[in-house]
């Protein structure tokens, strides 16, 4: 009976650390990264050359544990607002003590720099700049409105950016994904301020819902939704894509229908709806690529 309760209480420690570093997420980042590579990044190289390549495997993983360390300092950081935000969930992770929290973040950050020390010292560097990268957003720059939602994203398609540097591919198509994707992503980033103005404005943070009100977040993201239909044009005109083209075709009903739901819009619940169906938008993005060279 000792050892049911003890195992339960195990159990339970570590699905409070898996949404401490929000597992789902870097299952997600994995599989995307893979996929990238593959599909987009490689150029001209096989399925089975990525596949055995160990270097490739090594920057998945190293951006797998740095974000992983990133979510348990933001956690900790923010771990008030998300208290009034997300009650639940936040109660849930508070299960894993400060100090368990600290060991298992120098502990991903120490295996992130060694295994890329074994790549190049050049790999090692872009690694060590992102966690301090991670460090400065969630002390300082999350608090502030635009730059902080603008450096969020940065940090969001840094990893994939490392995979660019290992192949050297910095062609004009690879650029214009790139500010397709920063675009949603940012989109995502507002709507989430959104959800969460209640918790941000009780502990002020100035975030651009918070300093500005509703009404111009909503024009921002407005704003951001046009530049993202500029962007799949563009694509659509310069890039044979194969398949891929009908996702860009669908996002111009998505975005439609969701600006007239974001004006609609006046509750938590209902932006919390539109952050989640940017998130399936990525993910169809990301699965999508593997239609490009059909």
């Amino acid at each position: 009976m000792l050892n049911q309760v003890l195992n339960k209480i195990k159990l339970f420690k570590i699905l409070s650390l898996f949404s401490v570093v929000r597992g789902y997420n870097i299952v997600f980042i994995i599989i995307a990264q893979f996929i990238s590579a593959i599909y987009f990044f490689s150029e001209n190289k096989s399925f089975t050359d990525v596949v055995v390549d160990l270097n490739i495997w090594i920057i998945i993983f190293c951006s797998a544990f740095s974000i992983s360390a990133g979510y348990i300092v933001n956690s900790i950081y923010d771990s008030k607002k998300d208290l009034i935000n997300r009650p639940l969930k936040t109660t849930l992770e508070n299960q894993i003590s400060g100090k368990t929290k600290f060991i298992v973040y120098v502990l991903l950050n120490s295996i992130t720099l060694l295994l890329s020390f074994q790549i190049s010292l050049r790999a090692f560097l872009f690694f060590a700049f992102y966690i301090l990268g991670i460090i400065l957003y969630s002390i300082r720059i999350s608090r502030y409105p635009f730059i902080g939602n603008i450096f969020s994203v940065l940090l969001s398609i840094t990893p994939f950016f490392a995979i660019i540097l290992y192949y050297k591919n910095y062609s004009y198509e690879i650029f214009s994904y790139s500010i397709f994707l920063f675009l949603i992503v940012l989109i995502r980033e507002v709507v989430k301020d959104l959800e969460n103005f209640v918790g941000d404005f009780t502990l002020n943070y100035n975030t651009i819902p918070v300093k500005y009100g509703e009404r111009v977040s909503k024009v921002y993201i407005s704003i951001l939704i046009f530049f993202v239909f500029l962007m799949s044009v563009h694509i659509l005109q310069s890039y044979e894509i194969s398949y891929m083209k009908y996702f860009y075709f669908f996002v111009y009903p998505f975005f439609v229908l969701f600006t007239y739901i974001l004006w609609k819009s006046y509750s938590k619940e209902t932006f919390q709806k539109l952050h989640n169906a940017l998130k399936l938008l990525i993910i169809l993005g990301i699965f999508s690529i593997i239609l490009h060279s059909f």
